[in-house]
């Protein structure tokens, strides 16, 4: 359900605040000491960030897509790791359970999920099943009324402080591919589940990740999304949740590009070289004025495919557009704004390099580029021959 506009209003001007006041001093903080600290956690549950897309009636503030891009698009302004935080349990973690779960499910996870009270992790990527997410090899055996679960997953945001997993398992040994592999709410604590050291990446300090070991993990075939009856159907509830995080992420990007060209273009009108500010010479004016046209152009992409999904439109491959060209256009513009720091722009104590780093990972995740590439074409070629 869509908020009245002034309630809207109301929100995403909080939420600027909160970002300027609260998140953006706090960003060196956090990236030098690798975690957000507890008080700030806090803050950001009492903002309701936690459930920014989970329905009202389980606590969430059930915004559409349009004014969830509206949101990203304020939250991206800071360091992408409070992004992260409060990313799977509006995403990956609970829109499974939305379009999918069974009445008890969403009872019993989703207040918890939109009040902040229990992270979600959503963990599908294995080692040798990252892209190709068919061939994974993590397994579940049926015994009686229960799935035994035995496998490992890489990657997995947010897995060290995690409360609750969607765990992709192949429950029919005899497929190959997407199909026979279901999805599982496994939670924390469970016997057999354990993690992995945080591992150590080039960016977003402060936002972990880690391996999912599960040995002989016991889950009750109740915990399949949806209940038994979607036994073998993972993938398509995977993919329906897909749309809505690509265009969450693309959002996301178009913050932290304008947030970089905000900062880019200051420190232009500040530093002075041959007797004037080096905003006046043409070429760092060339490249503000690439930035600025990318990042509306990706901005004005995202608002229409969003609006259209609200709608009811089919946007797969439009939100796959929004996810390739705003997370390629966030790096080009990273790079910019390095060059017009110049040397300053290498150094730690400025933001630009550390979004410099921390944007890179946006190209990767939720569908590398080249993957959004194919799921284009594809889909291009699907149309066509069934026009």
């Amino acid at each position: 359900m869509a908020l009245d506009s002034d309630t809207l209003a109301q929100f995403l001007d909080a939420l600027d605040r909160f970002v300027k006041e609260r998140l953006i001093p706090n960003e060196a903080l956090v990236a030098d000491e690798d975690a957000i600290p507890p008080a700030l956690v806090q803050e950001i549950r009492e903002m309701g960030l936690f459930g920014m897309s989970i329905p009202e009636e389980y606590g969430g503030l059930g915004l559409s897509m349009s004014e969830e891009v509206q949101a990203a698009f304020v939250l991206g302004q800071t360091s992408p790791v409070f992004r992260s935080l409060v990313g799977t349990n509006n995403g990956i973690g609970s829109q499974g359970i939305i379009i999918d779960g069974t009445p008890e499910q969403k009872a019993k996870y989703l207040p918890a999920l939109a009040s902040g009270e229990m992270i979600a992790s959503f963990a599908l990527t294995e080692p040798d099943a990252g892209s190709d997410a068919g061939s994974l090899r993590t397994t579940a055996r049926r015994d009686g009324d229960h799935f035994v679960l035995n496998g490992t997953k890489r990657y997995i945001t947010n897995a060290p402080r995690a409360d609750v997993f969607t765990v992709f398992a192949r429950t029919n040994s005899e497929t190959t591919g997407s199909s026979g592999v279901s999805a599982f709410i496994v939670e924390a604590g469970t016997p057999g589940l354990s993690l992995g050291q945080p591992d150590k990446k080039m960016g977003q300090k402060g936002s972990h990740t880690c391996d999912v070991v599960l040995e002989d993990v016991r889950v009750a075939a109740a915990n399949i999304i949806g209940g038994p009856a979607r036994e073998n159907q993972g993938f398509k509830t995977a993919m329906k949740v897909l749309d809505r995080g690509r265009l969450h992420i693309s959002a996301v990007c178009v913050g932290a590009a304008e947030r970089l060209i905000r900062d880019a273009l200051a420190y232009a009108m500040e530093r002075k070289q041959f007797g004037e500010p080096i905003a006046e010479k043409q070429l760092i004016q060339a490249m503000l004025a690439d930035s600025r046209t990318e990042a509306f152009a990706a901005r004005c992409m995202i608002e229409e495919t969003a609006r259209r999904k609200d709608v009811g439109a089919n946007v797969s491959t439009d939100a796959a557009c929004c996810k390739m060209y705003a997370s390629e256009m966030v790096g080009r513009v990273a790079d910019r704004a390095v060059q017009i720091h110049g040397g300053a722009g290498y150094m730690a104590e400025y933001a630009v390099e550390r979004f410099y780093r921390d944007v890179r990972l946006f190209r990767i995740y939720e569908g590398t580029t080249q993957i959004q590439q194919v799921l284009i074409a594809r889909n291009m070629i699907r149309d066509a021959a069934a026009a």
